[in-house]
């Protein structure tokens, strides 16, 4: 493990990338927004290859950041709708960036901020202190994440994080997959451990009710071809819980590549980046963003998952990113 400068940013602030490698595995981080630049593992034929969406230089991250190409997202990952929430009687208006909509954490959320970096036994550990009143969320926010690599090659990103006054949370990664690797044919296969989804209006803001999957084409839960189409957060069968629970399984035919998905949380947001325009070096559908949250609108939304976080409690949560390969049918 090893840390060098990447770039600086236009105020002068340096910007490091750390390089982990373990189990057949090499990862590198970024200070800035706690990217995710690449996750490096074999395909069926023990050819490496990156198989997350990035950028070879600061530039590119400058310069596309609404994608949010592998970043880590809060104080709020995903939508609070009319860019406000009330929360003990008092009402919080937030930076709205998507519509009339906060997004991802308002305009300078987490994933535009440099983060202080330490080693930690395979990995590192970004922290950083989101002041009173960010973005117009409540209460002085101290955040870390830690990005390990499991003995097997698995990565590991752990967040934590205590506040001074009552808020809300919710953090994710938002790294686009492509198990193809460079210059990889053919698309990719979803299986999802969810039974519902979470329907939404217009703007993209969930209704509050819940929509079984069967018999629609969101029914992944046997596994099936996932290209384009999709920006849903679906519900997880099992729930939130203390330990991180398998709910989903990426796979690319073509590389043999195969991406498991352990986590904590209760959601898991499905976009299949059709969005993506001219101006970026990927096309649409490219990559598959795989985000394990808490559910959209929750602070509106009573009947979901509580995402409040007060004084002397301990937000946590953990997603684990396994990697294999499988043999291609009659091989």
């Amino acid at each position: 493990m090893h840390s060098e400068l990447f770039g600086t940013l236009p105020d002068g602030s340096p910007v490091h990338r750390w390089t982990l490698e373990r189990g057949g595995t090499r990862v590198r981080v970024l200070t800035y927004g706690g990217v995710v630049q690449s996750v490096e593992v074999p395909d069926r034929d023990g050819r490496t290859g990156n198989v997350v969406l990035g950028f070879p230089g600061l530039a590119g991250y400058l310069a596309h950041p609404g994608p949010y190409f592998g970043a880590l997202v809060g104080r709020y990952a995903n939508r609070i709708g009319g860019s406000g929430f009330t929360l003990d009687g008092r009402r919080y208006d937030l930076a709205p960036n998507d519509g009339p909509n906060s997004l991802h954490g308002g305009g300078l959320g987490f994933d535009k901020r440099v983060w202080d970096a330490e080693p930690v036994g395979h990995g590192v550990r970004l922290s950083r202190v989101s002041p009173d009143g960010e973005e117009g969320f409540p209460g002085r926010l101290t955040v870390s994440a830690e990005y390990t690599l499991e003995e097997s090659g698995a990565l590991r990103i752990a967040y934590e994080a205590v506040t001074d006054a009552p808020t809300v949370v919710n953090l994710t990664n938002h790294a686009y997959w492509n198990l193809r690797g460079p210059g990889g044919t053919g698309g990719h296969e979803l299986r999802l451990a969810a039974s519902r989804l979470t329907p939404v209006d217009a703007d993209l803001i969930p209704t509050g009710s819940f929509e079984d999957v069967e018999g629609t084409r969101f029914d992944l839960r046997e596994g099936r071809a996932v290209a384009s189409g999709y920006d849903h957060n679906f519900v997880l069968d099992k729930g939130p819980t203390d330990s991180a629970v398998e709910v989903a399984e990426l796979y690319a035919p073509g590389s043999g590549r195969v991406l498991t998905v352990a986590t904590t949380e209760p959601g898991l947001q499905v976009y299949t980046a059709d969005h993506f325009d001219a101006s970026l070096p990927f096309a649409p559908g490219e990559g598959v963003a795989l985000e394990t949250q808490h559910f959209p609108d929750s602070p509106n939304r009573p009947e979901f998952p509580r995402t409040e976080l007060r004084p002397g409690e301990v937000f946590r949560s953990a997603t684990v990113y396994g990697f294999s390969t499988r043999r291609a049918p009659g091989r």
